[in-house]
Parts: C-alpha cells; structure tokens; sequence
C-alpha cells in the first residue's frame, strides 16, 4: 500500500517534485509495463529467432534457384564444344559437315520459363519480408528497451518523462506494430509455400 510505503506529504506539498504521488505513480507504472513490456519482448523474441531462421532456409533455396533466371553457359559451352570438335573431324576425314545449326546460341535473349520467375519472385518477396519482420522486430526491441529506463532527477521529472514516452509508444502504434509482426511472417511464409508449390 502507498500510504504505508512513502510519508504522507506536508500541507500543500502534495505536488511537490518529490510528492508521494509522483512516487506512487513511478511504481504502478513499472508494474503496469513491466507486465505488458514483458510480453511484448517475448513476442519479439520468439518472431527474431524464426525471422532469422526462415531467412536462412529462404536464402538457400533463393541461391540454388536464382540461377535458373540465366542461361546455363556450361551446357551452352559444352554443346558448341561438341560442334566443333564434329566440325573437325568431318574436315579432317574430309566429308562433308552435316550438322544442324545449335539452338543454344550464346548471342541469343534469353526469357526463362514463366514458372521460374514466379517461384523466384514468390520466394525473393518471402525472403524481403521474413528479413522486414527481422530488422522492425530489432527496431522494437530497441525502442522497448529504451521505454523501460527511467532517468534520474526528481519523481515528478521521472514521472514526466514515463508519460511522455508512453504518450509516445501509442502515437507511434507500437503495439500495432508488434501485432502486425507476425502476419508479416505468416505472409512470407505463404509466399515460401506457394513458390514451393510451383516449383514442384
């Protein structure tokens, strides 16, 4: 009870920078975010891991698959290495060359199959979003961080400040924030699993 824990205050000092009820007000409100801050760096805590994680299998696949988006020179070079060496043979044996023309031709603009650019857009706009999840949760992991630390100076000033800050974490939709998160990451994961889908 506050009335046990601080003195009362003199007459007219009841809103003195050291009053009780600056004091009282310091200590219900570390209660009251402690319990909800607590929550909230859970939550963050659990979607950074994930983010992290995801974002490393995610890129794995990227890796391997975005290669498919250009031509493959060694089954480019292979072929016309095959045509040269049929060409030098035919003139060494001195017959005539009777092979067709490649269709592999270097020169030639390439368009990969319309399926491969979709599991790779699928899969690179999973991998911008589970990295989006990443650096906001990071963001809000340092502005909880800085919520939580009172300054020194006077309870009324410390008082001030609290309020402030929390006047600020609800303009700015921190919880919102937080909220949205996970859908964040949900959506990547459908886009993961759709690109898989096509791409199987």
């Amino acid at each position: 009870d506050y009335e046990d824990k601080y003195p009362e205050d003199p007459i007219y000092e009841e809103t003195a920078p050291t009053a009780r009820v600056w004091r009282t007000y310091i200590d219900e409100s570390q209660k009251f975010d402690a319990d909800r801050v607590g929550d909230w760096r859970d939550t963050v805590d659990v979607l950074l891991v994930f983010a992290g994680l995801f974002s490393a299998v995610v890129s794995a696949f990227v890796v391997q698959f975005s290669q498919n988006l250009q031509p493959d020179y060694s089954q480019i070079s292979a072929y016309l290495l095959f045509e040269l060496v049929s060409i030098q043979q035919a003139i060494s044996n001195g017959t005539s060359v009777n092979l067709p023309l490649s269709f592999l031709d270097p020169t030639a603009k390439f368009t990969p199959a319309t399926s491969i650019a979709w599991v790779n857009g699928l899969w690179f706009a999973s991998l911008a979003l589970s990295l989006s999840a990443a650096l906001v949760s990071v963001l809000v992991k340092q502005w909880l961080h800085h919520y939580m630390i009172l300054p020194s100076g006077t309870p009324q000033e410390r008082s001030h400040v609290r309020q402030y800050r929390y006047m600020g974490l609800r303009k700015w939709q921190v919880p919102l924030i937080i909220g949205l998160l996970p859908m964040l990451m949900h959506l990547a994961l459908a886009f993961f699993f759709i690109g898989l889908v096509v791409f199987l």
